[in-house]
C-alpha cells in the first residue's frame, strides 16, 4: 500500500534517493532524453534560422522590418490552429508515432522557404511551418508526464530545452556560413541555409521512430522491479494530484489559472522570439562585421544555456516555482529597460546587457512548466498544456511584429526592446499573483514502494 507525504511538506528536506531511484531515473533519462534533446535542437534551428537568412532574404523578396516581424511571428497561428488536436492524438495513439509523424512534416515545410519568391508566399509558408511543428513541444512535456516524476521535471526540461538554446548558439555561426553559398547551383545562399539546416530532421524523425518507448509498461529495458517501481511512483502522485482536485478536459480548458499562465506565456515568448528573430539585426546595427554577425549573436544564448540549467536544477532542490518563475521575468525586463542607457554607441555595455536578458528569459521555461504539469493528468493535462503554448506563443507572432514596426517607425532599437519590456513584466505580476495550488510531490522511494523505513 503505497502512502505519500502533506502536499505542503518540506520535499526538499524529506526526499532521500534510494538506489532503485536512481539507477531507474538514470536509465530513464539516458534513453529518451538525447533523441528529444536532438529533435528540439532541430526545431530551433528550423523555426529561426529565417533571423540569419533576413540579412539576405529581406532584400530579395522586398521585406519591410514590419513585413518580416509579421511573416516571422505567423508561425504562431498556425500552432494555435493545430496544437491542441496534435496532443489530444498524440495522447490517444502515442508519442513514438506522433512525434516523429511531425518532425517529418514540419522538416519537409521549412525546406519549402528557400523557395518563398513573395511577401504572401513567405507568409503562407511560415504558416505551414506552424502547423506542421504544432504539438511537437506540448507533446514532449505531456511525455514527460507519463515518464517522469515531478522531483525530476524542471531540471530534465532545462536540458531539453537547453538543446533548443543550443540550436541558437551553434546555428547563428552556422548559418553565417551556410550564407555564403551563395550561387551554388543558382541558388543564393539563404535558400541553402533553409534547405541543409532542413536535412537533419528527418535523420531525428527516424531515429524517434526507433528509440521512443510511449509509456512505462511498455519499457522492455527496464527490468522488472525497476518498471514496477516507477508505475508505483507515477501512479501514487497522479493519485496525490487527483485527491485535490481532477480536472476533466472541458475544466482544465475554461479554469481562470489556466488561462493566467497562458497570460503569463503570452508575455514571456513577446520578447524571446523578438530576440530570437532579431538578434542579428540587432548586432548587425551595433556596428559588427557581416562575418562576425553569426558568432556575435550566439553569445548571449550561450549564457542562457547554462543559466536555464543550473536554475531548473534549483527548482527542483528547493521544490520551489513560483519566485523561480517570476523572477526571470523581471530580470528580463530589467535588462531591457538598461538598453535605453547604452545602444550603438556602447556595443560591449549592450551586448552584456543582452546576455543577461537572454539568460533571464532562457531559465523562464523549465520552472513555469512545473507548474501546469503538477495541476493536471490524462487528457486534462495533454489539452492544457497545449492551450497554454499555443495561445501563449502567439507573443511569438505580438513580439516581432511589434519590434518591426516600432522601429520601422522610429528607427531605434532601443525604443523597440522597451516596448517589448512589457510582456515578461505582466508575466512575472501574474506568476507571483496567481501562484498554483500544487506544491511539487517529493516522495521518498521507500514510502512509494512498501519499503520498510
Amino acid at each position: 500500500m503505497t502512502a505519500s507525504l502533506p502536499l505542503n511538506a518540506d520535499r526538499a528536506a524529506t526526499h532521500r534517493i534510494e538506489p532503485i531511484e536512481r539507477d531507474t531515473m538514470r536509465r530513464v533519462v539516458r534513453h529518451f532524453l538525447p533523441i528529444l534533446m536532438l529533435g528540439y535542437f532541430c526545431a530551433g534551428l528550423d523555426r529561426s534560422n529565417i533571423g540569419m537568412a533576413a540579412a539576405t532574404m529581406n532584400s530579395a523578396l522586398g521585406l519591410s522590418n514590419a513585413q518580416f516581424g509579421f511573416g516571422a511571428g505567423v508561425f504562431f497561428f498556425g500552432y494555435l490552429l493545430a496544437e491542441i488536436p496534435s496532443n489530444l492524438i498524440m495522447n490517444r495513439v502515442g508519442a513514438r508515432l506522433w512525434i516523429s509523424r511531425i518532425m517529418m512534416t514540419w522538416g519537409v515545410v521549412s525546406a519549402l522557404t528557400a523557395f518563398a519568391w513573395s511577401a504572401w508566399s513567405f507568409y503562407g509558408i511560415r504558416f505551414l511551418l506552424g502547423i506542421a511543428e504544432a504539438g511537437f513541444f506540448p507533446g514532449v512535456l505531456l511525455y514527460m508526464t507519463w515518464w517522469l516524476p515531478s522531483y525530476y521535471r524542471s531540471r530534465v526540461v532545462a536540458l531539453f530545452m537547453a538543446s533548443g538554446v543550443l540550436s541558437q548558439v551553434i546555428g547563428q555561426p552556422l548559418g553565417g556560413l551556410l550564407l555564403r553559398l551563395h550561387g551554388g547551383f543558382g541558388l543564393a545562399g539563404w535558400q541553402w541555409l533553409f534547405i541543409l539546416e532542413a536535412l537533419p530532421t528527418f535523420a531525428v524523425s527516424l531515429g524517434t521512430w526507433m528509440l521512443l518507448t510511449d509509456r512505462p509498461s511498455e519499457a522492455k529495458w527496464l527490468d522488472p522491479v525497476q518498471k514496477s517501481w516507477l508505475m508505483d511512483r507515477l501512479s501514487s502522485e497522479q493519485a496525490q494530484r487527483e485527491a485535490v482536485r481532477k480536472y476533466s478536459l472541458r475544466e482544465a480548458l475554461g479554469n481562470p489559472k489556466i488561462w493566467a499562465l497562458t497570460t503569463a506565456q503570452v508575455g514571456h515568448q513577446v520578447i524571446g522570439y523578438g530576440l530570437v528573430f532579431f538578434m542579428p539585426l540587432i548586432v548587425q546595427g551595433l556596428g559588427v562585421a557581416t562575418g562576425w554577425i553569426g558568432v556575435v549573436s550566439a553569445l548571449p544564448y550561450a549564457c542562457g544555456f547554462v543559466a536555464m540549467i543550473a536554475w531548473g536544477y534549483h527548482s527542483d532542490l528547493t521544490g520551489e516555482r513560483v519566485w523561480h518563475t517570476a523572477s526571470t521575468c523581471f530580470l528580463v525586463t530589467a535588462g531591457l529597460v538598461a538598453c535605453l542607457l547604452f545602444g550603438r554607441n556602447y556595443p560591449v555595455a549592450m551586448m552584456v546587457v543582452l546576455c543577461i536578458t537572454v539568460m533571464g528569459n532562457q531559465s523562464f521555461a523549465p520552472c513555469f512548466w512545473s507548474i501546469p504539469s503538477t495541476m493536471l493528468t490524462g487528457a486534462a493535462a495533454a489539452g492544457g498544456l497545449a492551450m497554454i503554448n499555443s495561445f501563449g506563443n502567439l507573443g511569438g507572432w505580438l513580439g516581432p511584429s511589434v519590434y518591426g514596426l516600432v522601429k520601422d517607425a522610429t528607427g531605434s532599437t532601443n525604443i523597440a526592446l522597451l516596448c517589448l519590456a512589457v510582456g515578461p513584466l505582466v508575466s512575472g505580476i501574474i506568476i507571483v499573483l496567481v501562484g498554483h495550488d500544487r506544491m511539487v510531490e517529493r516522495i521518498p522511494s521507500r514510502r512509494l514502494t512498501g519499503q520498510a523505513a
